[in-house]
């Protein structure tokens, strides 16, 4: 029988262990809840593939910049524009089919003002920039150049060759410090990265998804720890997924079937709590399917559960391309209509608002 004191003495002994179960469940729970990435050690220089070559500008960037006169861009309508974006004030648009990047700190004004930074490139489709260093994937040559600034002038300093077939989207990761930039059809992903005391780029990694090989993937999206490559098309109508995939090592966690019409994606924008997906073709490759849609889940695709806002919001008709963010505004590319090649809107809450052709 038990006596007050000895009763006391259990519920002690209780207590104790109900809360160290308690702490070993919270220790469970929490080591299964997904940690954000963590922020990459400086680059060291001392492991890499290849370092890049350098170009005559760059064997004597001071003269090169000293001689360099800038040069006014020469049309006054783009050419498939693919890409916007802004680097500290200045901003670029990728005009691809003119093989060139265009640059101004004047958003707005006529396209003949603005200034050429790259025309070295074939078809470029993206650039990307940490700050220091801006590099631009030249698609036809399969080549990748690396420019510098000074006095918002670019000189291309260095440049890196076999860069896989057809290199077709570029992007810098902050908290990886590399520029990734990805062959769209051999399934590859080239790593590159700089000393944090140097500009001097270096082919660090590639990593490679057999899957994706022989498909025209057109580019992919970094979020946190994931990267997810967009449904892409083969001559043998392949399978239409999104691959959802490790940043670091690249092994496959997820795969979201995609509808026919769907399949040849360009790209896939998280923004607020919803997928935007631009859409060049079918499986086929018919650019009459070509469309702008938004889904809260990429595994409602394959149920036809999502949104067709192209018509809706941005006329209709052409090709949407890349959508990229600068501060509380996105840009849509586009081509196959005239007077509707570049985009702004803004989204809050889903509501699409704003919606602005500017060139």
């Amino acid at each position: 029988m038990f006596t007050w004191k000895k009763t006391i003495h259990f519920n002690k002994i209780l207590t104790a262990a109900l809360t160290g179960l308690l702490t070993c469940m919270t220790l469970v729970s929490c080591a299964k809840e997904p940690s954000a990435p963590q922020k990459a050690a400086p680059y060291d220089g001392k492991d890499y593939i290849q370092e890049s070559e350098l170009t005559s500008a760059g064997e004597d960037p001071d003269a090169a910049f000293d001689s360099y006169t800038l040069t006014n861009n020469y049309d006054s309508a783009l050419s498939v524009p693919t890409y916007v974006t802004k680097i500290d004030d200045l901003w670029f648009i990728v005009d691809c089919y003119h093989n060139r990047i265009i640059y101004t700190d004047n958003l707005g004004i006529p396209l003949n003002e603005w200034y050429i930074m790259c025309d070295q490139a074939t078809q470029p489709h993206t650039m990307a920039s940490d700050g220091s260093v801006y590099m631009v994937e030249d698609t036809e040559n399969n080549r990748v150049l690396v420019f510098e600034k000074r006095d918002n002038k670019f000189i291309n300093t260095q440049s890196f060759y076999d860069v896989g077939n057809r290199p077709h989207f570029t992007t810098y990761d902050e908290t990886s410090d590399t520029f990734y930039v990805w062959s769209s059809s051999t399934g590859e992903l080239y790593c590159f990265r700089h000393t944090p005391d140097s500009t001097r780029m270096y082919l660090t990694d590639v990593k490679k998804i057999d899957e994706l090989s022989g498909l025209y993937v057109r580019s992919f999206t970094i979020v946190g720890s994931d990267i997810y490559f967009v449904s892409g098309i083969s001559a043998n109508s392949a399978t239409a997924q999104i691959l959802q995939c490790d940043l670091e090592s690249l092994d496959i966690k997820k795969s979201y079937p995609v509808p026919d019409e769907l399949a040849g994606m360009v790209q896939i924008t998280p923004i607020d709590d919803m997928f935007y997906i631009t859409v060049s073709t079918d499986i086929t490759g018919n650019q009459d399917y070509a469309t702008l849609i938004r889904t809260s889940s990429l595994d409602n695709l394959s149920k036809g559960d999502y949104e067709d806002i192209y018509s809706q919001y941005f006329v209709g008709g052409g090709t949407p391309y890349n959508i990229s963010r600068v501060d509380d505004t996105y840009f849509l590319t586009e081509h196959r209509l005239q007077g509707h090649s570049i985009w702004s809107f803004k989204v809050e809450s889903g509501e699409i608002s704003e919606v602005t052709a500017l060139y």
